[in-house]
């Protein structure tokens, strides 16, 4: 730990030391008091034997909790040397987010000017670019939205199969949101956000084996925003996994309006395919300057070889009252209803086909 804060040390003194330089510390604490029935803590679901209400501390039900670093240089002529290391944090227990991973959110070093922005390293994918701006729960409990999941690839896995296997440089089977080896390029040019990258799979003999490919545009103006993209990985056998997401938001006054539409096939074996199917819809309304009510309803749909098809329906309500600038007091509740098999089992016995979430929570930013 001692090591860690000679470093932050360095790194503040280092963005002092210079007009032309600057380096951030920042972060995120999101800590909340979690009520549950159907589900457990983590929100599985759980055995309809086992049925009953549950209480738990949980970390990142608003916003992931994360640390991190993130700079620039100016080199001049309107070109500036950019980096981020970026890694999450369980903030009820204060380990990190993945202990394979110190900095498993971001990791990158790149280049910035009007041409637009080429960066290398770990990112997240241009999938996940694509839904920020038209998710209609505005990106919020990471770990529990189905854009971010399903439509993003963050975890694809639920009820009794899953994809299985890594499709790209993520490192890991059935998460594809941020992938190892990417180059990343993003312009922005008058309404336009134009967006591509490319993953190195980084497999001896297989120049394609867990490589990436993928593209986006995103338009905004006048209220409007329309956001776009594709993405197409392959596994170590190459073997294809293809992703397409489009949405729309618009706001008029304090109301603002999100929709998105997500679709992902993957090749799970010889002659099998999962496909999923997302469609999400919200709105969400500025009470007051520090009172901002949000809801957001996700529909999925699972169809796959040898398996029934299944899927869920998921709402969320939430409600935030800000405290300052970087403090936020939050209540959220979340209904979900499984279809076909999607629960899952647990030692041969169904799961509740039903689940409920009720969190008191508070998210500072630093």
């Amino acid at each position: 730990m001692r090591k860690f804060t000679y470093l932050a040390i360095l790194i503040c003194a280092s963005g002092s030391a210079s007009a032309q330089s600057q380096v951030d510390v920042y972060g995120i604490a999101d800590l909340g008091v979690h009520y549950s029935r159907g589900m457990n803590a983590g929100n599985t679901p759980v055995s309809g034997a086992s049925v009953g209400s549950s209480l738990a501390l949980n970390s990142g039900v608003n916003n992931t909790s994360r640390w991190g670093f993130k700079g620039q240089e100016d080199l001049g002529a309107g070109v500036a040397a950019v980096f981020q290391f970026e890694g999450g944090l369980n903030f009820d227990t204060g380990t990190s987010a993945k202990p394979d991973k110190l900095f498993d959110r971001l990791s990158f070093v790149g280049i910035k000017s009007n041409y637009g922005n080429l960066t290398a390293g770990r990112q997240a994918t241009i999938l996940s670019d694509a839904i920020s701006s038209v998710d209609p729960l505005g990106m919020r409990y990471a770990s529990f939205n189905p854009n971010i999941n399903i439509t993003a690839l963050s975890n694809t896995a639920f009820g009794t199969h899953a994809f299985g296997v890594q499709y790209g440089s993520s490192g890991y089977a059935d998460n594809y949101y941020r992938l190892d080896n990417m180059v990343k390029y993003t312009l922005e040019t008058g309404p336009y956000t134009v967006r591509s990258s490319y993953s190195f799979g980084e497999v001896a003999g297989s120049n394609s084996a867990l490589s990436s490919v993928a593209a986006g545009l995103a338009y905004q103006r006048d209220g409007w925003s329309v956001s776009g993209a594709y993405m197409k990985l392959k596994n170590s056998a190459g073997s294809n996994l293809q992703a397409y997401t489009l949405g729309v938001a618009y706001q008029y006054g304090g109301l603002v309006f999100r929709a998105n539409a997500g679709d992902n096939s993957a090749e799970t074996g010889p002659g099998k395919q999962t496909r999923q199917r997302i469609a999400s819809a919200g709105v969400a309304y500025s009470i007051n300057p520090e009172l901002n009510l949000t809801t957001a309803y996700y529909r999925v749909r699972r169809e796959a070889s040898t398996y029934s098809d299944d899927g869920f329906d998921r709402s969320f309500v939430y409600l935030e009252q800000a405290l300052s600038k970087r403090s936020m007091l939050y209540a959220e509740t979340d209904y979900t209803s499984w279809r076909g098999n999607a629960a899952g089992i647990t030692a041969g016995q169904a799961n509740s086909s039903r689940g409920l979430g009720l969190t008191l929570g508070l998210m500072h930013k630093f």
